[in-house]
């Protein structure tokens, strides 16, 4: 038997919901201190135009985590890594609690962001174990689970911030990454890659890889420009339902929970990508992410639209993302974590970068800025995909 169907029938619909459970509760870690910190930035001394830095900095160091840690996937064995990997992130958050420097916090934001990557060792795992008919549904199924951490994060970091305070936030997360160690360490199949090369030559490839595959380089412009858009929306919405509707961390918790209604893309996007409906899902979320954004201008709207707002980008978002997964993952099977790790951090530079503006942009121009950039970014892609299918036809 070979190590492709012995992985193949590793694969069980058990181990798919662990997984998605296991992606969603790591990466939710990213996303805690959006919806919180105006509570974090005069905490521990930091400006209002400061405080996006303390997203951005997780986001940076989440991107930087997908280039150097993720390609170990395809060189060292899988389990021990991830393992490791969510060490570290328990420690960080451990950091973020009980620290009160604004520069440890910033540093500890960007450590929180790179020991979170086990979740782009996991995903790619299971495209290994995966067969080829079912490997979009698999994939979907466990990143419904993923964006769920991401979009019910905001939702738990605003409750318990309101009743506990916000470092409560980071010493629950600790608690859970400690909970997902334990369930991994029993239940996580090995896993060493047949690949033979240096780390030094494993980075060197990631750059040939980029080289090689125009289908990844495309991917990862339109996820970017995408992802640039959602954290853009997502770092500055709290602001706005606070300051102009009134609204408590709790309210605000149950704003974000409706939006995390969008999470339902992920395997409808798996679906239609096994069916070989890729560029048409993709062109379907590039139009509805700027119908999104315009939503939240409509006059007399209030926080009724700005909810649409949040699930119908959160959809598009999320449907561009795993039809693009799919789409890299057919490209090399020996290198899925190294492909991963490109598309995904470019991702993530884009969330970096919408993060980074973010705080400015709506103090100096207001929530019509905040929807004029956020329309901008997903039609930036549009016009790109439009060209390119015109050369293709």
């Amino acid at each position: 038997m070979t190590s492709t169907s012995r992985a193949h029938a590793a694969i069980t619909p058990a181990l798919v919901l662990l997984f998605a459970f296991c992606c969603g509760a790591i990466v939710a870690n990213i996303y805690y201190s959006q919806p919180i910190i105006e509570l974090i930035a005069p905490a521990i001394g930091l400006s209002p135009h400061g405080a996006s830095l303390v997203v951005s900095l997780t986001q940076v160091g989440y991107a930087l985590g997908l280039f150097l840690l993720v390609p170990l996937a395809d060189l060292l064995e899988n389990r021990k890594l991830i393992l490791a990997t969510v060490v570290l992130a328990t420690l960080s958050l451990v950091g973020a609690a009980f620290t009160h420097r604004p520069d440890v916090f910033l540093g500890i934001s960007l450590l929180i962001g790179f020991s979170s990557v086990a979740v782009q060792m996991l995903i790619p795992m299971a495209a290994h174990m995966a067969p080829e008919a079912t490997r979009g549904r698999v994939v979907g199924n466990i990143m419904s689970g993923l964006l769920l951490g991401i979009l019910l994060a905001r939702p738990v970091a605003s409750v318990i911030a309101d009743h506990l305070g916000w470092r409560a936030v980071f010493i629950v997360a600790a608690v859970v990454m400690v909970a997902i160690l334990a369930l991994l360490m029993f239940t996580l199949p090995r896993r060493q890659p047949s690949h033979s090369a240096t780390y030094g030559q494993l980075l060197v490839s990631m750059m040939a890889l980029l080289k090689r595959f125009p289908a990844l380089r495309e991917r990862a412009l339109y996820q970017g420009l995408m992802f640039a858009a959602f954290s853009l929306f997502w770092t500055t919405v709290p602001v706005q339902l606070s300051r102009v509707y009134g609204l408590s961390q709790t309210q605000i918790a149950l704003f974000a929970l409706v939006g995390a209604m969008g999470a339902v893309a992920a395997p409808i996007a798996g679906r239609l990508a096994d069916a070989g409906h890729s560029r048409a899902a993709t062109l379907l979320a590039l139009i509805m992410a700027p119908l999104a954004f315009l939503l939240g201008e409509v006059p007399g709207g209030g926080v009724l639209c700005l909810a649409l707002t949040g699930v119908l980008l959160d959809f598009a978002v999320q449907m561009s993302m795993v039809t693009g997964q799919r789409v890299i993952y057919d490209l090399d099977a020996s290198s899925r974590a190294r492909l991963n790790g490109l598309y995904v951090t470019s991702i993530f530079i884009g969330g970096a970068l919408g993060s980074a503006f973010a705080s400015s942009l709506y103090e100096s121009a207001g929530w019509h800025g905040v929807v004029v950039l956020g329309m901008a970014l997903p039609l930036t892609g549009l016009a790109i995909f439009a060209l390119r299918s015109r050369r293709a036809s």
